[in-house]
Formats: structure tokens, sequence, C-alpha cells
């Protein structure tokens, strides 16, 4: 299981890479894995200001539909537009290429609410 130590992670298994007071955001190895095959990602949100815990968008894979969850307060300036094309991009590549929105931070201080790859793996560890 991949799980980097420059990123920070929610309870909701999604991954966090902040850089300023922008952040990338996408699902975890692990959440891919137990999804399965994704087929589709829906984010109809981009422009929008949303709050944390709120949900963003949808994933859906073979075997069920999720929703993402905000991992921090923030309006959202891109979605993955590949993933339109090729959604098991976040199977093969969910840290790099997988990514699914960036956002531009509302309040900073939240970052510091998300896990550390040491306290995410202790979580899906459980």
């Amino acid at each position: 299981m991949n799980i980097p130590d420059n990123l920070k992670y929610t309870k909701d298994h999604e991954w966090v890479k902040i850089d300023g007071d922008t952040a990338v955001v996408g699902i975890t190895d692990f959440a891919q894995n137990e999804l399965g095959d994704v087929v589709f990602v829906e984010v109809e949100t981009v422009g929008e200001t949303i709050e944390k815990e709120e949900t963003f968008g949808t994933i859906e894979a073979v075997k069920t539909v999720s929703d993402l969850f905000m991992p921090v307060s923030g309006k959202i300036i891109e979605f993955n537009e590949e993933l339109e094309s090729t959604p098991d991009t976040i199977n093969k590549d969910p840290y790099g290429k997988g990514w699914i929105i960036k956002l531009k931070l509302s309040d900073k201080s939240e970052v510091e609410e998300l896990l550390s790859a040491e306290k995410y793996k202790e979580l899906i560890s459980e």
C-alpha cells in the first residue's frame, strides 16, 4: 500500500498536497483499491467555495458510487479533465496523474487537522 509521507490525509481516504495557499486533492491508494475499477468521476462544483467535509463530487466504480468530501474549505479552481476520458487513471496513478481537484484554501489552519501519513496508516490498519 502506497502512502506518501509528503501528503496529508482524511478519514474519508482522500489525500491533500499543500502548495502555499492552494491544494491538490485525490483519493488514496487504499480508497481506489477498495472501490475497484473507477469508471466515472463527476465534479460540477468548479468555481464554487465549499466548506470542509461538504460533498464536492462523486466517484463511480464498478462496485459502487461514493461521494467525494472536501478535506479543507476552499474554492475549487480546477478539475482534472483527463479523468473524463480516462477515469481509471485514478486506479493506475492515484497520487500523480489521478488527482481530482485543485482548490484555493479558505482557512489554512484546517490543514493542521488533517492526518499525517503515519496517522493514516494507523487508521487503515485498524
